[in-house]
């Protein structure tokens, strides 16, 4: 699919792009060899099409308004249903113990893949091709980020009201994953002041986590329901 969306590249980046740190360390291979060079430079691409699609997309929005849906759409949790839809999880090249663990289905590992691969294309003189993808499978989730941002960004807003009333954290604590291991359904509680906010779901650690907050968020009136 990689060749529908962006057409030929440089075939070297791209296996630079889809290759995990954990598989050059396992085989002794230089560093250089592994993804992170291009995440680096990836994660600046990413930001610059979706900087300059937002800006079209929103002609009247103030700066922190795009910034607030551009910090949405470059995270780890869309970056990595983006990554999924397109099968690039499946691609990544990772180390034994990675995979053992549970590393292709990482919502990180996934998504920094995702930016090295945009990195690679881009060098390949890819703009147009990335410019369309971006706008193809990222913008399309700014509209529901820009109608309930409150849902995408609840970890902050609660993490905010608990420093600010007694300068506490809530905790995150997974109780439960549920479902085959290619499909995880996990289960988070969250705690705060020793008492249980909300129970959630989702497919990652951090969705459930982040589906909690928004839960507790709404019991404890912070977010209205």
């Amino acid at each position: 699919m990689l060749k529908e969306l962006f057409g030929e590249g440089d075939e070297e980046l791209i296996k630079k792009a889809l290759t995990h740190p954990s598989y050059t360390k396992e085989n002794n291979i230089d560093d250089l060899e592994n993804y992170e060079r291009l995440e680096f430079f990836g994660d600046s691409v990413l930001k610059l099409f979706t900087s300059k699609i937002l800006y079209e997309v929103y002609p009247t929005s103030p700066e922190g308004d795009l910034s607030k849906i551009r910090s949405i759409l470059v995270s780890d949790a869309i970056l990595a249903k983006v990554a999924i839809k397109i099968g690039l999880d499946k691609l990544i090249i990772l180390g034994h113990s990675e995979e053992k663990q549970g590393g292709r289905k990482r919502e990180s590992n996934i998504a920094c893949s995702l930016e090295a691969l945009l990195g690679a294309y881009y060098l390949s003189g890819k703009e147009k091709e990335i410019e369309k993808f971006i706008r193809d499978y990222v913008i399309v989730f700014a509209e529901d980020v820009d109608k309930h941002f409150e849902k995408y960004n609840a970890k902050d807003i609660l993490q905010q009201y608990t420093q600010g009333y007694n300068k506490t954290r809530p905790e995150y604590n997974v109780t439960d994953i549920k479902g085959p291991a290619h499909k995880p359904e996990f289960v988070v509680e969250v705690i705060w002041e020793g008492k249980l906010l909300a129970t959630s779901t989702g497919s990652s650690k951090k969705e459930a986590e982040q589906n909690g907050a928004y839960e507790a968020c709404k019991k404890l009136e912070i977010i209205k329901k």
